[in-house]
């Protein structure tokens, strides 16, 4: 039996709930993402719940205020000190998430969330309507300025507004389709990989010795996904860092529309 590389991002109902032609089942990459909240909640819990921090840190205790000052830096020099604030709870929640979502999909025989892109549309989206909601508390209406470049010709207005609105919609394609792909290609060369190995294995002979070369590239690249899966759960981090830090600090914002409003 020839097995697709592509199965293992098969979704499949673990608990079947329709309503008419809504599907509401719960899956295995529902379960997969639950223990993914689940499991790093119980770790912060661990090593960072009242009367569980050490002065001393232990190893796991390192490993959470490693990745909490990683996230803290991040937004202080994009978002900013004053304004970040505001935002560190949702932000390092987003990255955790990633993270580890990321790395169970390294896990023999688990699934990985963030290789679908109905996972990352769907937190791109909250980030571009958080980005949104934010521009619209901070400027208002002034916000639509955001649209029209300063110090150009009356002329090229209606050209460089297409491409601002057009930059301004990118993020829903820029931050899921980055995940997505780099997950999704990623598991596909370590399964053809796996699956090659074992191949020459079965086959017995000069093969059986020879299968020792894809697996030891099997194991090198099981390292360097593991580097993907944390770079990957950063550059969102970052990038939704950004966004935020455009629409609060404006940019070019206050054009033509902040004399009008």
């Amino acid at each position: 039996m020839v097995y697709s590389p592509l199965e293992q991002f098969e979704i499949f109902p673990l608990i079947p709930l329709r309503l008419g032609s809504l599907d509401l089942s719960f899956s295995n990459s529902s379960l997969l993402m639950l223990f993914s909240v689940m499991g790093f909640s119980l770790m912060m819990l661990a090593t960072a719940g009242p009367g569980n921090g050490l002065l001393v840190p232990s190893r796991w205790q390192a490993v959470v205020e490693g990745l909490y000052s990683a996230v803290l830096s991040t937004i202080k020099d994009t978002i900013g000190v004053k304004d970040g604030n505001n935002y560190v709870s949702f932000i390092f929640t987003l990255f955790s998430f990633l993270l580890v979502c990321n790395l169970f999909g390294l896990v023999p025989y688990s699934f990985t969330a963030t290789s679908h892109l109905a996972v990352t549309l769907t937190l791109g989206l909250a980030v571009w309507v958080g980005k949104l909601i934010i521009g619209v508390r901070a400027h208002g209406l002034k916000l639509a300025g955001m649209f029209l470049p300063q110090g150009i010709p009356l002329a090229m207005y209606p050209f460089l507004v297409g491409i601002e609105i057009l930059s301004f919609f990118m993020v829903l394609i820029s931050l899921p389709v980055r995940l997505f792909a780099n997950m999704m290609s990623g598991h596909i060369l370590l399964k053809v990989l796996a699956g090659f190995a074992w191949s020459m294995m079965a086959s017995g002979g000069v093969l059986f010795i020879a299968h020792f070369a894809p697996l030891a590239v099997l194991f090198a690249l099981m390292f360097l996904e593991t580097g993907v899966a944390l770079v990957q759960a950063y550059v969102f981090t970052l990038l939704t860092c950004m966004y935020i830090a455009d629409v609060i600090k404006g940019g070019h914002l206050f054009t033509l529309l902040t004399l009008l409003v």
